[in-house]
């Protein structure tokens, strides 16, 4: 069981370090590449698109026909190669086709990930914090190493004249920071970390413990996916549906905004960006390693809530306080926003959803958490973006730069969680335990 956990901690490490090798830095990449508004919101919601895909169709399969393991390495292999060739790939439709290809093998991953995890725990509600937790950790180790890759090295004394410690100030200077053509080149770098990384999971997948497939007990219960949904009929899993659905969306709002809003506001160079946004991945290590005794003391509803009044508190931070020092610090809830919202719901469907559906049931929140959520956030976001424009100045290299009025925009997603909040104060209201399943005949022995 030992050997079993540690697999399943090295697998989340390398799931996630996939996802962080890119994702923050894709916005502005495509900006530098000449695309328009449309074309990056296109680009963005090729993982809405596979979302609603890995409902109906690939968490389809993992529920039902195939083993789990094989399915996250078969996805690893071609989703690695679509990344990797993101590479070299600077036109709007290759990239767009070759990014959507990327997310339909992927984004299925993550609820397979959470499968594979569950299936092989002894305590879920205790065990899964500390190996999701690797997730953070290796989305963390994803980042921090660009800035020394978007570092400008023409700008940096070697090392035997100027000392270690006036090098390393100047490479974590940022007006060394990489700016135009060498930028994108270096961002274009984050692409194939991602999809080595992506090839050596797809191989070590098979590993993995045996995660076999788990037909459909009755006709009617054919599509797992329409099991699934079924329980949206059960009030209390109704209201957990709505506000991941909001909180999904504000979440969105984060990586819409929030990398604009540091460099053009508070003034965090480019080459910082991914370090500060992934502060909260820090905190979220501690957080997650703590998930099981704060859901054991406080419970399903209050521990959601103080999830979902992260985003309130770190959006009122940068409507009021836009300086470096706060704007940088409050990052630190996004662990908390996360593990106390995001992973407690993975966590409760696992309890609370039939077993041979919980794969398709966990695909139906990932819908809302990876899909809708998202594809809500990035048509509203940037949209009251431009609505809340101001204005427009340029910069010393001659770029524009539009002048936001950030307090009024980022109280509308502050408000907006506030929603999330009250739903689930007065309207989720879970069973204590989950309905008991019968026990087979032949119980299968525990290894």
């Amino acid at each position: 069981m030992k050997s079993n956990f540690a697999k399943l901690c090295s697998m989340m490490f390398l799931q996630f370090f996939i996802w962080g090798a890119w994702f923050l830095l894709v916005s502005d990449y495509l900006t530098g590449l000449g695309f328009t508004p449309t074309e990056k919101s296109w680009a963005l919601n090729a993982w809405s698109l596979a979302s609603i895909t890995a409902l109906f169709f690939s968490n389809q399969f993992a529920d039902r026909n195939f083993a789990a393991e094989r399915f996250l390495a078969f996805s690893h292999l071609v989703g690695g190669l679509a990344i990797l060739a993101l590479a070299w790939t600077t036109s709007f439709w290759p990239f767009f086709l070759l990014l959507l290809v990327h997310a339909l093998f992927y984004v299925p991953t993550i609820s397979i990930t959470n499968s594979i995890a569950f299936a092989n725990l002894r305590d879920a509600k205790r065990e899964f914090g500390p190996v999701r937790l690797w997730g953070t950790i290796g989305w963390i180790a994803a980042s921090w190493p660009f800035i020394f890759i978007l570092a400008d090295w023409s700008k940096v004394p070697s090392m035997g004249s100027a000392g270690f410690v006036n090098w390393i100030g100047a490479i974590f200077d940022p007006a060394n920071s990489k700016k135009g053509e060498a930028y994108l080149h270096g961002v274009s770098l984050t692409f194939m970390v991602a999809g080595i990384a992506s090839l050596v999971l797809a191989a070590f997948s098979m590993t993995l413990p045996h995660t076999p497939p788990k037909p459909a007990q009755t006709e009617e219960n054919r599509f797992a996916w329409l099991e699934a949904m079924r329980l949206l009929g059960k009030p209390f899993v109704f209201v957990l549906f709505v506000a991941t659905l909001i909180d999904a969306a504000v979440h969105q709002g984060y990586f819409v905004l929030t990398g604009s809003f540091l460099k053009n506001k508070v003034g965090i160079p480019a080459q910082w960006i991914m370090p500060v946004m992934s502060i909260g991945q820090i905190a979220e290590v501690g957080t997650m390693a703590i998930l099981g005794l704060v859901l054991k003391r406080f419970g399903w509803r209050t521990t959601m809530i103080m999830g979902v009044l992260g985003h309130t508190a770190r959006f009122a931070v940068f409507a009021f306080f836009p300086e470096p020092a706060p704007s940088i610090l409050i990052n630190v809830l996004h662990g908390i926003c996360y593990a106390f919202f995001f992973a407690t719901v993975y966590i409760f469907v696992d309890e609370f959803f039939p077993k041979d559906a919980r794969a398709s049931a966990q695909g139906l929140f990932n819908f809302l958490i990876l899909g809708l959520g998202p594809f809500v956030g990035n048509n509203v976001w940037p949209q009251l973006e431009g609505y809340f424009k101001v204005g427009e100045t340029v910069a010393a290299d001659g770029t524009a730069v539009p002048i936001i009025d950030y307090q009024k925009l980022f109280l509308v997603p502050a408000a907006t969680s506030l929603v999330a909040v009250g739903l689930l104060l007065f309207c989720f209201w879970p069973p204590e335990k989950a309905v008991e399943e019968e026990v087979p005949e032949e119980p299968v022995a525990v290894p």
